[in-house]
C-alpha cells in the first residue's frame, strides 16, 4: 500500500513570529547623561589604576600653603581683615589647583586626535557638544578629586573649615563648574593651534596671570583699578569668591558667583564645539 504523498503548503509571509523591530540609535541630546557619565568613569578609573598624578599634583598646593601661606600669615603683609591669612587663602590653592589641571585638557584631545580615536568619536551620533560636556565634566571630577586632597591638607594645617554636607556640595559644584570653563577654554585652543607645542605653550602662558589677576591671593580691593577690571572679568575669581564663602565663611555673592560660572561653562562648551571640527580636518 502505497503511502499517500505529503502535500507542501507555502509557508505565508505572515506566519511566525514579527520580525523584531529595529533598535533605535540614541541621538542628540538624550546620549548627554550617558556621554557625561562615561567620560566620568574613564576619568576615576585612570585615578584607580595609576595614582602617581594625584600624588605629584599634590605637591605644588601644598608647597603653596606650607611656604607661602604659613610665611604671609607671620609677616602680616595682605590685610585679610579678621580672617587668617592661610585661611583666606585656602579657597584659593583649591581653584588654582583645580584650573591647572583643567586648563592643560586640551593636550588629550590633540591626542586622541593623533590616535585617531577623536575621529572615530565625531562620526558616531554623538553631538559635538555632548562630547566636549562628558569631557569638560571629567576633567571636573579629576579636579574635584584634587580640591578633596588640598582641602585635607588644608584641615591638617588648621584652617578653620567648615565640613557641613550642603556646604561641601555646593564647593563641589563650584569647583566642577570651574574646571569644566577651563577645560573648555583649553579645548577651545588646541581646536585654534591644533599641536600640543604650541598648546602647552599657550596654557603656561595664561595660567599664571588669570592666577595672579584674580583674588586667590590677596582681596580685590587691595588691587590697582586696571587689575580689579581685569579680575572681575576673570571667571576664577567669582569661582575663589564661592569656595570662600562656602568653605569659611566670608561673605560672598554666592548667586552672582555661580551665575558666571554656569555661564562661563556654556559658553565654553559652545566655543569648544564649534571649533572641535577644526580638530578632525
Amino acid at each position: 500500500m502505497c503511502a499517500a504523498p505529503v502535500v507542501r503548503r507555502p509557508v505565508s509571509a505572515d506566519s511566525g513570529p514579527p520580525p523584531a523591530a529595529p533598535s533605535r540609535i540614541r541621538t542628540g541630546w538624550t546620549v548627554l547623561p550617558s556621554r557625561v557619565a562615561a567620560m566620568c568613569v574613564v576619568e576615576l578609573q585612570k585615578l584607580r589604576h595609576d595614582r602617581t598624578e594625584l600624588y605629584t599634583r599634590a605637591v605644588q598646593p601644598a608647597l603653596w600653603l606650607l611656604i607661602f601661606g604659613e610665611t604671609f600669615s607671620r609677616v602680616h603683609a595682605i590685610p585679610t581683615g579678621s580672617v587668617p591669612y592661610l585661611d583666606f587663602l585656602a579657597p584659593g590653592i583649591i581653584a588654582q589647583s583645580a584650573m591647572f589641571i583643567a586648563i592643560f585638557y586640551g593636550i588629550q584631545i590633540i591626542w586622541e586626535r593623533d590616535a585617531g580615536v577623536l575621529s572615530k568619536l565625531l562620526v558616531t551620533p554623538t553631538p559635538r557638544s555632548a562630547l566636549v560636556t562628558g569631557k569638560a565634566f571629567a576633567a571636573g571630577v579629576k579636579a574635584l578629586v584634587q580640591a578633596v586632597v588640598v582641602i585635607l591638607i588644608a584641615a591638617a594645617l588648621g584652617v578653620a573649615l567648615t565640613w557641613n554636607p550642603l556646604r561641601l556640595a555646593g564647593v563641589a559644584l563650584v569647583v566642577v563648574l570651574g574646571s569644566a570653563f577651563f577645560a573648555c577654554l583649553s579645548m577651545s585652543i588646541a581646536g585654534i593651534v591644533l599641536t600640543r607645542d604650541r598648546l602647552m605653550g599657550i596654557g603656561q602662558a595664561i595660567t599664571m596671570p588669570l592666577f595672579f589677576a584674580s583674588n586667590a591671593l590677596y582681596p580685590i580691593a587691595l588691587m590697582p583699578g586696571w587689575l580689579k577690571a581685569v579680575s572681575l572679568a576673570n571667571p576664577l575669581s567669582y569661582e575663589v569668591d564661592a569656595l570662600r564663602g562656602l568653605l569659611i565663611g566670608t561673605p560672598a555673592h554666592l548667586p552672582l558667583d555661580l551665575g558666571v560660572l554656569c555661564f562661563a561653562a556654556l559658553a565654553g562648551i559652545l566655543c569648544a564645539s564649534a571649533l572641535m571640527g577644526r580638530l578632525a580636518r
